[in-house]
Order: C-alpha cells, then structure tokens, then sequence
C-alpha cells in the first residue's frame, strides 16, 4: 500500500482591516489578522493546532513583516510546522506555500486562517476524498437564508437554495493538480483555491461542512468565536 503525506497551507497575510473588535482595539488593533487574539491564543495558533491532528505538516504564508512573530507564535506546536512569507495575493501566499512543501508531500489541504475552530472530522473527510482519488474536495453547507440574484440595487429574483452551498475550508487537493492550477492562474483572481482548479477542468468533489467552520471577517464573528469556545470549555 503506497503511504499518502499530507500537508495544509494556511495563507495568513491578510490585514483584517475589516475585524476591529472593540475591546481589544488597544492591543490587537495593529496586528495582522492571523495574530488576533481569540480566547487567548491568536487565532492562527488555533487554526494550526487543529490541522495537526490530521494532517502531516502544516506551511504557514505569513505577512512578510510579521514573519517572525508568527513563527514565534507557532513555535510551541513543533517541528511539523513552517512559517514563510506570503505575497501580496491570496493566491501569491499559497503559491509561496506551495514552493516551501517537501517532494514527499502529495496530498494539500488549503485552510484561511481565519477559520480556526474548524472540527478534525471535517479536515479528515477532506483527505479521506482525497486518499480515495478525487482531485479536488472542497467541505460546504446548505444556505439558511432566502437569496435574490442583485443587480445594482435592484432585485432581479429570487435564487433556490437547494441549488446553492456555502463554500468552506479546508479545501483538499492531489498536489498535481493543486501546483498545476496555481502556474496557470499567474495573478488572476479567485476567492478560492477551487476556483482556479475548476478553471482547468478538474471536477470538485462536495463533502459535508459544519458550521463550526465559519469564517471570522467582523467584530461579530469574532464574539461569536469566543461564544463557541467558551461553550466547549
């Protein structure tokens, strides 16, 4: 049996100019958004930690000027971790990533960090896919709220939500294709690595997501963060 070796790329050069949260302006109000403080750690440690219980390495593309910090940061959860600096781009920092992994590493996973309290069973679903052969795996779930296509400010009808899903993280691919459709993209704009796979051809294999995985971008999301660890603990 041949041994598949994972690994996750984490592109965390974001600003987070958008997440302000009042009580922490103080003190997190210049971070970058990966070293945002979240119920005492930051919230890339949480987003780390929690890839490490399933996959096998983990490549961090950090703000180019917080390098060091992240690294800093990360250093406790061991040698499976590696920091670099990202680009400019979302896609610039995953490919930067991308150049870091081993040879070995066949199978990628592609995680925001601002998703950092995502279960281990979905990021294990994702490689499960993965191991089986899908070419690319992304996790979503269904859509609560009613849709209407916009135009301007003008409703142009209703959308059936049975139709649509709301796309998440991590999202897995073979390394083949994955490298492949990020020499293709050069600076095209995507708001997934999925995006630039589907442009190739390549088939997306849906799997079941969790709310859980919600994407931190405001002060609220970030309350509700806190929320949910709290009701863990």
């Amino acid at each position: 049996m041949v041994t598949r070796v994972s690994a996750a790329i984490v592109p965390a050069a974001g600003s987070g100019q958008r997440l302000v949260h009042p009580a922490a302006l103080a003190a997190d109000g210049q971070r970058p958004k990966a070293l945002r403080m979240l119920a005492g750690r930051t919230m890339v440690h949480r987003c780390v930690e929690q890839l490490l219980h399933a996959v096998d390495y983990v490549v961090v593309a950090a703000p180019t000027a917080h390098v060091e910090a992240v690294r800093a940061d990360l250093s406790p959860l061991g040698s499976r971790v590696q920091t670099v600096g990202g680009g400019p781009t979302r896609q610039r920092s995953v490919a930067a990533a991308l150049t870091a992994l081993d040879d070995a590493l066949d199978l990628v996973l592609v995680h925001d960090a601002a998703r950092p309290l995502v279960p281990v069973d979905v990021i294990r679903r994702v490689l499960d896919f993965l191991v089986g052969g899908a070419a690319a795996v992304v996790p979503v779930v269904d859509v609560a709220d009613s849709l209407r296509h916009r135009c301007g400010g003008e409703a142009k009808g209703p959308l059936d939500r049975s139709t649509v899903c709301a796309v998440q993280t991590p999202q897995g691919f073979q390394r083949a294709v994955l490298e492949r459709a990020h020499a293709a993209a050069a600076d095209a704009e995507a708001t997934d690595d999925a995006t630039l796979v589907e442009r190739l051809g390549y088939a997306l294999t849906l799997v079941e997501g969790d709310p859980r995985a919600f994407k931190i971008t405001t002060p609220l999301d970030l309350l509700l963060a806190e929320a949910v660890i709290a009701d863990q603990r």
